[in-house]
C-alpha cells in the first residue's frame, strides 16, 4: 500500500461533485481525508469517480473470447456454447490459469474495475484427479490478482451434479466436482490466505440449483461459521427454468427463496427469467442481482427485468462473466439499452425525472457490487478504500463534459477509451492507460495462448 495524496481536476465524492479534490490515503490504502480546493498532492488530470466492482468473473474463459462465434450445424444456444467452453477448460494447467487470469485482471483494471468476484470452478487436474493442494487453482487466481494489483473476493465453486435432483456429473465436468468435505477443506485453506491481505475477501459460489442439491448446499452453509457472501447462478436460461419445474414443481428463483434463508448476503447471478411474483420476492429479500449484460447478450440468455426489479427496491451489480467484453461502461450501456429495446422507451433506468441515466446506473452498481463482494469500496469517502477510476477529460467525446454529463458520455459513448488512470488501495496501477506491469503479464499470457492453440 502507498501512503500519499492524489489531486484530481474534479471528483465524485460522497458529498457530490467537487473540483480540485485531494484524496489523502493512509498506509493501509484507506481514505484518511478529502480536501477541496486543494493545491498540493500528486496531480492526476481528469474526472475521478469510484472504481467499479466486477462481481462475476470466470477468468479462465478469457482464453476463448471470439472463438465461439461460428454457427453450428443446428440451432446454437448457451448449451452448445457450454460444450465448447468445457473443451477449453480441460486444457488449463495451474500455470496456464494464473497467466490467463492475470491478463484478464489487467484488462479489468484498465477498463475501470478495481475489484473482482472470481467464481472459480476449475478445482482438479484435467483428468479429474485432485491436486496435492486441493485449493491449487483458486490459489492461482489469488496469485494472479496479486500480480495485477486488483482486489479480489474469491468465490470457490461448489459443484457436484449435472442436473436437478442430483444427476451424475458428466465427463466434461470432471474438473469441477467436489463433495462437502473436500469443498470445506478448500474453503479453509483460502480463508487463511485471504486474511493475509486487506485486498482479499472470501465467499462461496454454489454453481447453480442444477449443480448442487439442497442437502449438499445446506451442509456446506452449516459448515461455514462466518458471514460469507453466497453467489449462485439462477434462472439464466429457459431450459433451466423448465427443468427445475419438471423436477420440483417450482421455478428456480421461487425454489431458492422457498428453500433457503436468502438475504443481502446472497447474490443471484443472472436471474434472467422471473415471473412478476418472483421479481417482487427477490427484490424484497435483499438479494443482489448480479447482472452480466454483455455475456447474457452474447449467449442469448434473455433480458433481465431491470425496470420492474428496480421499482420493487431491488439492488443490482454487474460482472464481466465470460470476458467476451471487459468494460463496466459497456455492461451498463447494454443493461440500459436492453430495457429500451424491449419497452421501446428511453432513459429507462434513470432514478427520476431529470436524473442522469449514467449516474443512476453507476450509483446502483457501486452500492450493490461493494455489498455483494464485501469490499470497502464504491464511494470516495473517508474510511473507504482508495479505489478510484479517472476519466480523461481530454478524450474527444469527453471534452466539455462535467459532472453527471461526463458519466453519461463515458457509459454511452466513450467507454474504455476514456479510462485514463486507476488506483486500487492507494496504489496507482494504471497510468495514462498503461498498467504498470502490463508488458510482463501480457508476454506470459501470449506464450500461454500460443502453446495451448
Amino acid at each position: 500500500m502507498i501512503q500519499g495524496k492524489f489531486r484530481f481536476t474534479s471528483a465524485l465524492t460522497s458529498s457530490g461533485w467537487q473540483k480540485d479534490v485531494a484524496v489523502v490515503v493512509d498506509q493501509n490504502g484507506m481514505i484518511e481525508n478529502i480536501e477541496t480546493d486543494a493545491k498540493d498532492g500528486t496531480p492526476i488530470r481528469g474526472i475521478a469517480i469510484p472504481a467499479a466492482p466486477n462481481v462475476h468473473s470466470h477468468a479462465h474463459q478469457r482464453l476463448m473470447v471470439g472463438l465461439a462465434e461460428r454457427a453450428g450445424p443446428g440451432a446454437d444456444s448457451f448449451w452448445t456454447w457450454r460444450e465448447a467452453m468445457y473443451g477449453f477448460a480441460l486444457k488449463l494447467s495451474p500455470d496456464d490459469l494464473e497467466a490467463v487470469a492475470a491478463q484478464a485482471y489487467v484488462e479489468m483494471l484498465k477498463a475501470g474495475f478495481s475489484c473482482v468476484g472470481e467464481f472459480q470452478y476449475l478445482h482438479h487436474q484435467p483428468d479429474g484427479s485432485p491436486y496435492d493442494e486441493p485449493a491449487e487453482m483458486s490459489l492461482r487466481c489469488i496469485s494472479a490478482a496479486e500480480q495485477a494489483g486488483i482486489a479480489i473476493t474469491m468465490l470457490p465453486t461448489l459443484y457436484n451434479y449435472s442436473g436437478f435432483g442430483g444427476q451424475a456429473s458428466t465427463v466434461g465436468q470432471r474438473r469441477f466436482v467436489n463433495g462437502a468435505e473436500r469443498f470445506l477443506e478448500i474453503y479453509g485453506t483460502l480463508k487463511a490466505v485471504c486474511k493475509a491481505s486487506p485486498l482479499r475477501r472470501l465467499g462461496i459460489s454454489p454453481h447453480s440449483l442444477r449443480a448442487v442439491t439442497p442437502d449438499l448446499l445446506k451442509t456446506v452453509l452449516n459448515g461455514i461459521t462466518d458471514d460469507a457472501r453466497v453467489h449462485i447462478h439462477v434462472a439464466e436460461q429457459t431450459k433451466e427454468v423448465d427443468d427445475c419445474v419438471a423436477w420440483s414443481g417450482k421455478r428456480p428463483v421461487e425454489f431458492l427463496l422457498d428453500q433457503f434463508d436468502v438475504s443481502s448476503r446472497w447474490c443471484a447471478i443472472h436471474a434472467t427469467h422471473m415471473t412478476g411474483n418472483e421479481t417482487q420476492r427477490l427484490a424484497k429479500s435483499g438479494v443482489i442481482a448480479g447482472l452480466c449484460p454483455t455475456t447474457e447478450a452474447n449467449l442469448g440468455d434473455g433480458i433481465f427485468q431491470a425496470n420492474s426489479f428496480k421499482k420493487q427496491g431491488g439492488a443490482v451489480a454487474i460482472g464481466s462473466d465470460s470476458q467476451i467484453t471487459i468494460s463496466p461502461a459497456e455492461d451498463l450501456r447494454m443493461l440500459e439499452y436492453s430495457q429500451r429495446l424491449r419497452d421501446r422507451t428511453r432513459n429507462a433506468l434513470a432514478s427520476g425525472a431529470g436524473a442522469s441515466t449514467g449516474r443512476s446506473l453507476l450509483d446502483a452498481i457501486l452500492k450493490g457490487g461493494a455489498a455483494c463482494l464485501d469490499q470497502p469500496m464504491g464511494v470516495i469517502a473517508v474510511g473507504k478504500r482508495c479505489d478510484i477510476t479517472v476519466l480523461a477529460d481530454g478524450h474527444p467525446a469527453m471534452i466539455g463534459r462535467e459532472g453527471d454529463a461526463a458519466l453519461d458520455t463515458w457509459i454511452f459513448s466513450a467507454g474504455n477509451a476514456a479510462v485514463k488512470d486507476v488506483i486500487v488501495g492507494g496504489s496507482h496501477l494504471v497510468k495514462d492507460r498503461r498498467h504498470i506491469d502490463e508488458d510482463r503479464i501480457q508476454e506470459k499470457f501470449t506464450e500461454t495462448v500460443r502453446r495451448l492453440s
